[in-house]
Protein backbone atom coordinates (compact mmCIF):
# COMPACT_ATOMS: atom_id res chain seq x y z
CA UNK A 1 0.00 0.00 0.00
CA UNK A 2 1.58 3.71 -0.75
CA UNK A 3 2.42 5.11 2.49
CA UNK A 4 0.98 8.61 3.72
CA UNK A 5 2.47 11.66 4.42
CA UNK A 6 0.27 15.16 5.96
CA UNK A 7 1.00 18.31 3.71
CA UNK A 8 -0.68 21.81 5.29
CA UNK A 9 -3.56 19.69 7.03
CA UNK A 10 -4.14 17.14 3.96
CA UNK A 11 -3.71 13.56 3.99
CA UNK A 12 -1.50 12.66 0.79
CA UNK A 13 -0.87 9.76 -0.14
CA UNK A 14 2.69 8.83 -1.91
CA UNK A 15 1.69 7.84 -5.83
CA UNK A 16 3.82 4.93 -7.53
CA UNK A 17 5.84 5.90 -10.60
CA UNK A 18 3.52 6.97 -13.61
CA UNK A 19 4.42 3.58 -15.59
CA UNK A 20 2.57 0.41 -16.53
CA UNK A 21 4.21 -2.06 -15.21
CA UNK A 22 2.55 -5.56 -15.45
CA UNK A 23 5.83 -7.58 -14.59
CA UNK A 24 5.17 -10.54 -13.02
CA UNK A 25 1.07 -10.88 -14.31
CA UNK A 26 -0.32 -13.63 -16.55
CA UNK A 27 -2.73 -12.11 -18.97
CA UNK A 28 -5.16 -14.70 -21.69
CA UNK A 29 -5.80 -12.99 -24.41
CA UNK A 30 -8.27 -14.94 -26.89
CA UNK A 31 -8.83 -14.06 -30.56
CA UNK A 32 -4.81 -12.70 -30.22
CA UNK A 33 -3.25 -13.64 -33.59
CA UNK A 34 -4.79 -10.31 -35.64
CA UNK A 35 -6.10 -7.72 -35.15
CA UNK A 36 -7.44 -6.11 -31.87
CA UNK A 37 -6.47 -9.32 -29.71
CA UNK A 38 -2.97 -9.50 -31.72
CA UNK A 39 -2.17 -5.56 -30.64
CA UNK A 40 -3.49 -5.81 -27.26
CA UNK A 41 -1.62 -9.07 -26.43
CA UNK A 42 1.64 -6.87 -27.75
CA UNK A 43 0.52 -4.04 -25.85
CA UNK A 44 0.43 -6.14 -22.75
CA UNK A 45 3.64 -7.71 -22.93
CA UNK A 46 5.28 -4.81 -23.47
CA UNK A 47 4.33 -3.71 -20.55
CA UNK A 48 5.99 -6.95 -19.22
CA UNK A 49 2.94 -8.97 -18.76
CA UNK A 50 4.10 -12.74 -19.89
CA UNK A 51 0.63 -14.66 -21.98
CA UNK A 52 -1.73 -17.03 -23.24
CA UNK A 53 -2.83 -16.21 -26.65
CA UNK A 54 -5.80 -18.22 -28.35
CA UNK A 55 -7.00 -18.52 -31.79
CA UNK A 56 -8.50 -21.01 -33.89
CA UNK A 57 -5.80 -21.33 -36.54
CA UNK A 58 -2.97 -22.71 -34.88
CA UNK A 59 -0.13 -21.61 -37.45
CA UNK A 60 -1.25 -18.32 -37.52
CA UNK A 61 -0.94 -18.37 -33.39
CA UNK A 62 2.46 -19.88 -34.09
CA UNK A 63 3.39 -16.81 -36.06
CA UNK A 64 1.83 -14.26 -33.68
CA UNK A 65 3.81 -15.73 -30.47
CA UNK A 66 6.82 -15.49 -32.41
CA UNK A 67 6.86 -12.14 -33.31
CA UNK A 68 5.30 -11.32 -29.37
CA UNK A 69 8.69 -12.88 -28.25
CA UNK A 70 10.78 -11.76 -30.87
CA UNK A 71 9.53 -7.80 -29.74
CA UNK A 72 9.44 -8.24 -26.22
CA UNK A 73 11.32 -11.27 -24.74
CA UNK A 74 7.81 -12.19 -23.32
CA UNK A 75 6.68 -15.94 -22.35
CA UNK A 76 3.93 -16.59 -24.31
CA UNK A 77 1.85 -19.89 -24.64
CA UNK A 78 -0.03 -20.98 -26.75
CA UNK A 79 -4.01 -21.89 -27.00
CA UNK A 80 -5.62 -23.05 -30.21
CA UNK A 81 -9.15 -23.60 -30.39
CA UNK A 82 -12.43 -22.58 -31.28
CA UNK A 83 -14.14 -20.19 -29.14
CA UNK A 84 -17.71 -21.75 -30.07
CA UNK A 85 -16.37 -25.57 -29.17
CA UNK A 86 -17.08 -26.64 -25.57
CA UNK A 87 -14.31 -28.93 -26.00
CA UNK A 88 -11.88 -26.48 -27.00
CA UNK A 89 -12.73 -24.00 -24.20
CA UNK A 90 -12.01 -26.66 -21.85
CA UNK A 91 -8.81 -27.02 -23.32
CA UNK A 92 -7.96 -23.25 -22.97
CA UNK A 93 -8.55 -22.92 -19.78
CA UNK A 94 -6.42 -26.37 -18.72
CA UNK A 95 -3.62 -24.14 -20.45
CA UNK A 96 -4.10 -21.22 -18.71
CA UNK A 97 -4.11 -23.43 -15.61
CA UNK A 98 -0.75 -24.91 -15.84
CA UNK A 99 0.96 -21.64 -16.18
CA UNK A 100 -0.16 -20.58 -12.89
CA UNK A 101 -3.79 -19.15 -13.79
CA UNK A 102 -4.01 -15.42 -15.47
CA UNK A 103 -4.45 -12.01 -13.30
CA UNK A 104 -5.40 -10.84 -16.64
CA UNK A 105 -8.63 -12.07 -19.07
CA UNK A 106 -9.04 -10.25 -22.30
CA UNK A 107 -11.83 -11.97 -24.37
CA UNK A 108 -12.48 -10.65 -27.72
CA UNK A 109 -13.78 -12.68 -30.74
CA UNK A 110 -14.78 -12.02 -34.33
CA UNK A 111 -18.00 -10.56 -34.99
CA UNK A 112 -20.98 -13.14 -36.54
CA UNK A 113 -22.86 -12.66 -39.70
CA UNK A 114 -23.86 -9.45 -41.00
CA UNK A 115 -27.96 -8.88 -41.57
CA UNK A 116 -31.35 -7.54 -41.22
CA UNK A 117 -33.28 -9.25 -38.93
CA UNK A 118 -35.48 -10.98 -41.22
CA UNK A 119 -32.70 -12.11 -43.41
CA UNK A 120 -30.89 -14.16 -40.64
CA UNK A 121 -32.09 -17.86 -39.03
CA UNK A 122 -32.44 -19.14 -35.56
CA UNK A 123 -29.20 -21.65 -36.37
CA UNK A 124 -27.87 -17.81 -36.80
CA UNK A 125 -28.70 -16.57 -33.50
CA UNK A 126 -27.49 -19.70 -32.25
CA UNK A 127 -24.04 -19.23 -33.50
CA UNK A 128 -23.84 -15.66 -32.41
CA UNK A 129 -24.51 -16.67 -29.12
CA UNK A 130 -21.93 -19.38 -28.73
CA UNK A 131 -19.50 -16.95 -30.38
CA UNK A 132 -20.46 -13.63 -28.48
CA UNK A 133 -21.59 -14.65 -25.20
CA UNK A 134 -20.97 -18.05 -24.04
CA UNK A 135 -17.43 -18.48 -24.32
CA UNK A 136 -17.18 -15.39 -22.36
CA UNK A 137 -19.41 -17.00 -19.35
CA UNK A 138 -17.35 -20.06 -19.75
CA UNK A 139 -13.94 -18.99 -19.46
CA UNK A 140 -15.10 -16.79 -16.59
CA UNK A 141 -15.89 -19.20 -14.93
CA UNK A 142 -13.02 -21.32 -14.87
CA UNK A 143 -10.77 -18.36 -14.01
CA UNK A 144 -12.55 -16.60 -11.91
CA UNK A 145 -12.12 -18.40 -8.35
CA UNK A 146 -8.01 -18.31 -8.98
CA UNK A 147 -8.62 -14.27 -9.69
CA UNK A 148 -10.58 -14.34 -5.87
CA UNK A 149 -7.97 -16.73 -4.11
CA UNK A 150 -5.60 -14.06 -4.99
CA UNK A 151 -7.49 -11.54 -4.46
CA UNK A 152 -6.56 -9.56 -7.52
CA UNK A 153 -7.84 -9.88 -11.08
CA UNK A 154 -8.67 -8.00 -14.09
CA UNK A 155 -11.30 -8.80 -16.58
CA UNK A 156 -11.81 -6.95 -19.53
CA UNK A 157 -14.42 -7.63 -22.06
CA UNK A 158 -14.12 -6.45 -26.05
CA UNK A 159 -18.07 -5.95 -26.98
CA UNK A 160 -19.51 -2.93 -29.81
CA UNK A 161 -20.66 0.85 -29.99
CA UNK A 162 -23.49 -1.45 -31.41
CA UNK A 163 -24.72 -2.27 -27.81
CA UNK A 164 -25.54 1.58 -27.06
CA UNK A 165 -26.51 2.80 -31.18
CA UNK A 166 -27.82 -0.41 -33.00
CA UNK A 167 -25.73 -0.51 -36.31
CA UNK A 168 -27.81 -1.28 -39.60
CA UNK A 169 -27.46 -4.90 -40.89
CA UNK A 170 -25.70 -5.98 -37.98
CA UNK A 171 -28.53 -6.86 -35.80
CA UNK A 172 -26.87 -10.18 -34.51
CA UNK A 173 -24.04 -7.62 -33.05
CA UNK A 174 -26.76 -5.20 -31.55
CA UNK A 175 -28.86 -7.89 -29.76
CA UNK A 176 -25.85 -10.59 -28.65
CA UNK A 177 -23.30 -8.32 -27.61
CA UNK A 178 -25.63 -6.81 -25.25
CA UNK A 179 -25.22 -9.36 -23.08
CA UNK A 180 -21.55 -8.72 -22.25
CA UNK A 181 -22.79 -5.08 -20.76
CA UNK A 182 -25.45 -7.37 -18.37
CA UNK A 183 -22.19 -9.50 -17.26
CA UNK A 184 -19.79 -6.29 -16.47
CA UNK A 185 -22.37 -4.58 -14.57
CA UNK A 186 -22.95 -8.01 -12.91
CA UNK A 187 -19.48 -9.29 -12.04
CA UNK A 188 -18.42 -5.97 -10.78
CA UNK A 189 -21.09 -5.73 -8.05
CA UNK A 190 -20.38 -9.59 -7.42
CA UNK A 191 -16.64 -9.55 -7.29
CA UNK A 192 -15.69 -5.97 -6.48
CA UNK A 193 -14.77 -6.78 -3.25
CA UNK A 194 -12.01 -9.38 -3.86
CA UNK A 195 -9.77 -6.84 -5.60
CA UNK A 196 -11.06 -8.08 -9.25
CA UNK A 197 -12.53 -5.43 -11.14
CA UNK A 198 -14.57 -5.91 -14.75
CA UNK A 199 -14.89 -3.59 -17.85
CA UNK A 200 -15.79 -3.48 -21.06
CA UNK A 201 -14.61 -1.73 -24.35
CA UNK A 202 -16.37 -0.53 -27.43
CA UNK A 203 -14.40 -0.21 -30.06
CA UNK A 204 -14.88 2.21 -32.73
CA UNK A 205 -13.49 1.45 -36.29
CA UNK A 206 -10.02 -0.08 -36.00
CA UNK A 207 -7.81 -0.56 -38.62
CA UNK A 208 -8.09 -4.44 -38.84
CA UNK A 209 -8.05 -6.80 -41.42
CA UNK A 210 -11.43 -7.02 -41.04
CA UNK A 211 -11.87 -3.44 -42.24
CA UNK A 212 -9.54 -4.06 -45.21
CA UNK A 213 -11.83 -6.57 -46.17
CA UNK A 214 -15.10 -3.68 -46.35
CA UNK A 215 -13.00 -1.13 -47.86
CA UNK A 216 -12.10 -3.43 -50.70
CA UNK A 217 -15.80 -4.72 -50.44
CA UNK A 218 -16.23 -0.64 -51.01
CA UNK A 219 -13.77 -0.42 -54.05
CA UNK A 220 -14.94 -3.29 -55.72
CA UNK A 221 -19.14 -2.16 -55.39
CA UNK A 222 -18.19 1.29 -55.78
CA UNK A 223 -15.42 1.66 -58.63
CA UNK A 224 -13.52 3.80 -56.04
CA UNK A 225 -10.10 3.84 -55.09
CA UNK A 226 -8.71 1.35 -52.11
CA UNK A 227 -7.76 4.66 -50.29
CA UNK A 228 -10.76 6.50 -50.83
CA UNK A 229 -12.88 3.33 -49.68
CA UNK A 230 -10.88 3.88 -46.45
CA UNK A 231 -11.55 7.27 -46.12
CA UNK A 232 -15.10 6.74 -46.53
CA UNK A 233 -14.97 4.16 -43.60
CA UNK A 234 -13.13 6.67 -41.37
CA UNK A 235 -15.85 9.72 -42.78
CA UNK A 236 -17.82 11.13 -39.09
CA UNK A 237 -14.60 10.24 -36.99
CA UNK A 238 -13.71 13.41 -35.21
CA UNK A 239 -10.66 12.11 -34.88
CA UNK A 240 -10.14 11.98 -38.61
CA UNK A 241 -8.96 8.47 -38.97
CA UNK A 242 -9.37 4.86 -38.34
CA UNK A 243 -8.15 3.49 -34.73
CA UNK A 244 -5.37 0.83 -34.12
CA UNK A 245 -5.77 -2.17 -32.52
CA UNK A 246 -3.09 -1.08 -30.25
CA UNK A 247 -5.01 1.80 -29.13
CA UNK A 248 -7.31 -0.21 -27.74
CA UNK A 249 -4.21 -1.92 -25.97
CA UNK A 250 -3.15 1.09 -24.18
CA UNK A 251 -6.71 1.03 -22.70
CA UNK A 252 -6.49 -2.37 -21.73
CA UNK A 253 -3.38 -1.99 -19.86
CA UNK A 254 -4.13 0.63 -17.99
CA UNK A 255 -7.25 -1.51 -16.78
CA UNK A 256 -5.12 -4.21 -16.16
CA UNK A 257 -3.17 -1.77 -13.75
CA UNK A 258 -2.75 -1.27 -10.06
CA UNK A 259 -3.87 2.76 -11.55
CA UNK A 260 -7.37 1.34 -12.39
CA UNK A 261 -8.46 -0.66 -9.59
CA UNK A 262 -10.87 2.01 -8.50
CA UNK A 263 -12.60 1.50 -12.10
CA UNK A 264 -14.95 -1.63 -12.00
CA UNK A 265 -18.13 -2.08 -14.22
CA UNK A 266 -17.59 0.50 -16.85
CA UNK A 267 -18.25 0.35 -20.54
CA UNK A 268 -15.64 2.64 -22.22
CA UNK A 269 -15.71 3.61 -26.07
CA UNK A 270 -12.18 3.68 -28.14
CA UNK A 271 -13.67 5.33 -31.00
CA UNK A 272 -11.79 8.47 -31.77
CA UNK A 273 -15.64 10.37 -30.73
CA UNK A 274 -17.78 8.83 -33.29
CA UNK A 275 -20.08 7.96 -30.73
CA UNK A 276 -22.70 10.63 -30.50
CA UNK A 277 -25.43 8.97 -27.71
CA UNK A 278 -24.92 11.03 -24.47
CA UNK A 279 -24.75 7.49 -22.43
Amino acid sequence: MPSATVITGLRVETLVPLEINLSGKLALVTAASRGIGFGVARVLARAGADLVINARDPEALRRAREAIREETGRHVEVAPGDLTRREDLERIAAVAREVGGPHIFFFSTGGPRPGRFLDLGMEDWDYAYRLLLYPAVYLTRELLPAMIERRWGRIIYLASLAIKEPMPNLALSNVVRIGIAGLVRTLAREVGSYGVTVNGILPGIIHTSRVEELARDIQAREGVSYEEALSRLSSGIPAGRLGRPEEVGYLVAFLASDYASYINGAMIPVDGGRQVSVF
